[in-house]
């Protein structure tokens, strides 16, 4: 907490102490890392600990290969997903223009196996943004207090290497609906999702951040986080119809020789087949 000249200021082991600010630390807000004389514990510095070793350990970054032509079936997808995060984060100016705001994030949801992780990471690839994966359910199986603090570290990370997207999968085990908190365990999962939320809520529609959430359960989905200015936008990627089987062959199948194989016959044997079957 941060008031005038004085703060109060946390302590790895927890213990909380009320401190004076010196006059030269200038700009500091709640949650910064701090730097204190060792007798007073007055603050004399800002520090920026970008120290991101304990959440690389649940987290992939990277540039994704994967582009648009490598998705078969999904025409109308690629549409909407180009549309809400591709075009904001290549020309923002165009919305400030017309004076809306675009989606923060977008929800994939469907079956498994439908390429909703193959949709976020083909609009990484084209916008040339840092990608950062995380599954839910990692960001949950950790100590107390500890899911919150790595959803925290992962937006500043996020920030740091904008622009970015971050793609949560089985967004579900964060965001499901919150029941009555009896264990410690759906505690913690509350104080993660929160934090999340909280995260969501903290930067502005244009920033160059944006969240792709994907689930195969969107009925215990939590509705606060689909409500406006948070995941808004809900994009169901279905199982792939006969055109979509036969799409999804091709590119699989580019560099094969099929000279005897009849693939519309294949496609049409493959019903209710998913991308990745």
């Amino acid at each position: 907490t941060v008031r005038e000249d004085k703060a109060v200021i946390k302590i790895p082991n927890g213990n909380e102490f009320f401190s004076y600010i010196a006059a030269e630390v200038k700009d500091l807000h709640p949650g910064d890392s701090v730097l204190v004389e060792q007798k007073s514990l007055n603050v004399i510095k800002k520090i920026d600990l970008m120290d991101n070793s304990e959440i690389e350990k649940y987290i992939i970054i990277e540039t994704p290969k994967e582009s648009w032509k490598d998705i078969g079936g999904l025409t109308e997808e690629i549409r909407e997903v180009k549309e809400v995060i591709e075009l904001p984060l290549k020309n923002p100016k165009l919305f400030e223009k017309v004076g809306i705001s675009p989606p923060k994030g977008i929800l994939l949801y469907g079956p498994p196996g439908t390429g909703k992780t193959l949709l976020a990471k083909a609009v990484a690839h084209s916008t040339q943004a840092t990608f950062i994966e995380v599954v839910g359910s990692e960001l949950v199986q950790k100590f107390i207090g500890e899911g919150a603090k790595l959803v925290k570290e992962m937006f500043n990370l996020a920030r740091s290497k904008a622009p970015t997207i971050i793609f949560i999968d089985e967004i579900d085990a964060v965001a499901a609906m919150r029941m009555e908190t009896g264990t410690s365990g759906e505690r913690e999962v509350n104080r993660t999702f929160m934090q999340l939320l909280a995260e969501i809520d903290g930067f502005k529609p244009l920033d160059n951040v944006k969240i792709i959430g994907a689930t195969n359960r969107i009925d215990i989905l939590d509705k606060a986080m689909i409500r406006p200015g948070r995941l808004d936008r809900l994009i169901e990627v279905r199982l792939p119809d006969l055109e979509g089987r036969l799409e999804i062959f091709k590119v699989h199948s580019k560099r094969m020789n099929l000279d005897k194989v009849k693939p519309q016959e294949l496609a049409e044997k493959m019903e209710n087949f998913s991308g990745a079957e």
